[in-house]
């Protein structure tokens, strides 16, 4: 709350705070992905802060006996524009510092790759010599454009079916290397037909905070094609809602999966509308309102990203959904910062 976290600024974070939400969500059953673009990497989030990060969370998941993944990216290196030769180098170093650690590893998109890269060869020889070091399956994440401009033509192409046929290259190039794909282009047919064509053994996570419901619950909410599994932001602004919903459907019973979740897709539209870049503001709006932050502050002074009007309406839809862990409490604070604003609650 006290922290100088203005823009360009190194982070100075509310380390309590920030781990006892991991220990929450633990508490709810599920587990946590950490230092990816929720934790505002390339938005805030400098390297010094993201090492501690992953290091803080990955001693909290053994604590708690959950699961951890974290974010692998090149970000720690300042230069705009380095080879390729260095991009691998420092996705090998963030690697190493991740397995070191014990956590799980997610290959994020990097813009340093984004910026050099020429051709599709380009993406598959990166992901072949980062993956030949792995000692563990990995994630791949591909992260659309409207989460990150700077992504643009990620795996050698601005369409996603030529993009989609790399990716799934890398993946039978790269053979027990690969656990799963976290896609989150917001489009839910790039999706279902990447996932169709998965190999055996490989996992779709789904990152797509606008069509989840209907991805998660597959062909037993009348989706079909199987299911994707949840890693995605939006479940970290639901976090009960969402653990509810996920145990109905572990139960068989899709009807109050659809019944819990369902209302939870408008609000995460409107905590991801665009500019969706921005939607980390909603999350932590909600993290407020809930108690699980005594402030509304965030590194870089991303706070003030989004409007009262469009904050308003987040209020309005997480009371309708039942993510408001407690109503009265919201309202309250919810209702001072209004005042703060001049706006007469």
């Amino acid at each position: 709350m006290w922290g100088d976290n203005t823009p360009e600024r190194p982070a100075d974070i509310d380390w309590d705070s920030t781990l006892a939400f991991r220990r929450n969500v633990y508490s709810w059953g599920l587990g946590v992905a950490d230092a990816m673009d929720t934790a505002q990497r390339n938005m805030g989030l400098d390297a010094a802060a993201t090492r501690e990060l992953i290091a803080r969370s990955a001693q909290v998941a053994r604590e708690e006996g959950g699961s951890v993944v974290v974010g692998v990216n090149t970000d720690h290196v300042e230069d705009a524009v380095i080879s390729l030769d260095a991009v691998i180098d420092a996705y090998r170093s963030q690697l190493e510092f991740t397995e070191e650690q014990g956590a799980g590893p997610v290959l994020m998109a990097s813009r340093h790759l984004a910026r050099v890269a020429t051709s599709a060869d380009d993406y598959r020889r990166v992901y072949r010599e980062v993956l030949s070091r792995a000692t563990t399956p990995v994630v791949l994440h591909w992260l659309g454009t409207a989460f990150d401009p700077e992504l643009a033509g990620y795996f050698g192409s601005s369409e996603w079916p030529a993009a989609s046929e790399v990716l799934l290259d890398i993946i039978a190039e790269n053979p027990g290397k690969v656990a799963g794909v976290k896609m989150s282009l917001l489009n839910a047919e790039s999706e279902i037909s990447v996932r169709s064509r998965l190999p055996e053994g490989v996992r779709m996570f789904t990152g797509d905070d606008f069509n989840y419901v209907s991805l998660i619950g597959g062909d037993t909410v009348g989706e079909g094609d199987g299911h994707s599994d949840a890693l995605l932001g939006a479940f970290a602004a639901i976090t009960p809602v969402a653990s509810a919903a996920i145990q109905a459907l572990d139960a068989g019973d899709a009807a109050a999966y659809q019944r819990i979740l369902g209302p939870t897709e408008e609000l995460s539209r409107q905590v991801f509308a665009a500019p969706t870049f921005y939607y980390k503001t909603g999350v932590a709006f909600l993290a407020w309102l809930n108690d699980h932050q005594p402030a509304f502050q965030m590194v870089g002074g991303l706070h003030s990203a989004r409007s009262l009007p469009h904050l308003s309406r987040i209020v309005e839809l997480a009371n309708a959904s039942l993510a408001l862990e407690n109503p009265e409490l919201a309202r309250e604070r919810w209702h001072g910062m209004l005042r703060l604003n001049g706006v007469d609650a």
